[in-house]
């Protein structure tokens, strides 16, 4: 049996008011995690990539696991 707390799953309305909050006051990626209660830093970065890339809705799409592959191929 895995030690330790289970991963938190956000949701994309967290993610996105988390990352629109980042922009809109400034704030570091170490005071919103100290605000929302997040582990991770690097994981708030990574919400802000994805919204500046593909828009809120990104930050609605589950990336858990691998990427889908057809014939070897991984389809991106």
């Amino acid at each position: 049996m895995p030690k330790g707390k289970p991963n938190k799953k956000y949701t994309g309305e967290f993610k996105q008011k988390v990352v629109e909050t980042i922009q809109a006051n400034k704030l570091s990626y170490s005071e919103a995690t100290r605000i929302y209660d997040i582990r991770d830093i690097g994981i708030i970065h990574r919400w802000e990539r994805i919204y500046l890339e593909e828009g809120p809705e990104g930050l609605y799409v589950e990336r858990r696991g691998r990427a889908c592959s057809v014939n070897g191929v991984i389809d991106l």
